[in-house]
């Protein structure tokens, strides 16, 4: 068996490639989170026919865009700012606010501390408690807040473990944070993959707390991380013009500048995956907690959290138990407050997740012999 001193990620396609042998076009990840109906016919149809918005530069301001963004979440388009994915708002906003010392609610991605540590700030960490199901105790967590933080970051839904906070938990978080100077950053990456967006999103109160910054993406839910292209929501006027100062023009192409300004107003391909994976959410997790050996935790997205209860197997095992079969799941021991016990895998094409689910099952009752 490989010896896991590294952990392989959904973008590892190449490296999970060179160890196993296995060429990366046969693999199928159940880790890269990614919608898996794909690039919508409609967004292929209409960039084939506009393949001309090369020849020239996006708009600096990106209004178009911003135009589309404002009316698929709802919000004054004066209080977008967009860029090269998440990952460069992130950098962006950490660098205006220079947070002294941070907290985030874990066990989530990896990147927040990677950011912060650059811009030279104090990392925490709030573990919600695997007793609880990783579902947050709001009580604990404002006397954890007492110490001052004057940055919250947390995830909604969270990665691995697929839980939610809903828009009035936020609006405690927020209230507390405004008694101190602090501000909340939300990642709402998974939140378009929930069934009930209106009631977990943070958009809304970006109008009435101006120390929220919220941030999403394209990469999951439109299937498009190659086209790097990420947007930030905050009714912070100040924030929003010296992020603008000091970020570099043109961070976005015109090919993923026309992308967006489409895809926002795409509402079959939305419905669609929705739908999709609201079916496929029912299947899999009902499925997996029919195996003897594993305890599922709720899902609200397009991925569940597993714990393997069962002796004589764990996530390293179990990784390339499905890897030799060209199934690539999550293994989640390299997220701070987990263990090799947890994986996580995503919902893909129905025929996938049901030769995923027999792979568990088989390595599940060979456990003893793997």
């Amino acid at each position: 068996m490989i010896q896991h001193t590294d952990h392989f990620h959904g973008s590892d396609l190449e490296k999970i490639e060179q160890t196993f042998g296995i060429r990366k076009e046969e693999i199928i990840s159940f880790s890269a989170n990614i919608n898996p109906l794909g690039l919508s016919e409609n967004l292929k149809a209409y960039l084939s026919s506009h393949l001309d918005v090369i020849t020239t530069y996006p708009d600096r301001e990106y209004t178009g865009l911003s135009n589309a963004i404002s009316e698929y979440t709802k919000c004054n388009p004066e209080n977008i700012i967009v860029g090269n994915g998440a990952t460069e708002l992130i950098s962006l906003f950490f660098s205006a606010i220079s947070p002294k010392k941070a907290l985030i609610i874990g066990p989530t991605y990896s990147e927040y501390e990677r950011e912060i540590s650059l811009s030279g700030g104090q990392i925490h960490y709030y573990f919600t408690k695997e007793e609880n199901d990783f579902r947050f105790q709001m009580s604990d967590f404002l006397m954890e807040m007492k110490k001052d933080y004057d940055l919250v970051i947390l995830c909604n839904p969270n990665n691995p473990t697929s839980t939610t906070l809903t828009k009035r938990e936020l609006s405690t978080i927020l209230s507390k944070l405004n008694e101190q100077n602090g501000y909340l950053l939300v990642d709402e990456t998974y939140v378009e993959f929930v069934d009930n967006v209106e009631e977990i999103s943070a958009v809304s109160l970006t109008e009435q707390f101006s120390n929220l910054v919220v941030l999403r993406g394209i990469s999951k839910f439109f299937a498009s991380p190659g086209l790097r292209l990420g947007y930030g929501i905050t009714g912070n006027k100040d924030l929003l013009s010296f992020i603008k100062e000091h970020k570099n023009p043109w961070t976005i192409n015109s090919v993923a500048e026309a992308a967006g300004s489409f895809m926002f107003r795409d509402k079959a391909y939305i419905k669609k995956t929705s739908d999709y994976i609201k079916e496929e959410r029912n299947f899999v997790c009902k499925s997996l907690a029919s195996i003897e050996g594993l305890k599922i935790y709720k899902s609200t997205c397009n991925f569940v959290l597993v714990k393997i209860t069962k002796e004589g197997i764990n996530a390293d095992i179990l990784f390339d138990y499905c890897i030799k079969k060209k199934f690539m799941i999550r293994n989640c021991s390299s997220f701070q407050s987990l263990n090799n016990l947890y994986f996580r895998v995503c919902f893909m094409r129905h025929e996938d997740n049901l030769a995923l689910l027999n792979s568990i099952k088989e390595a599940m009752e060979q456990a003893y012999f793997l």
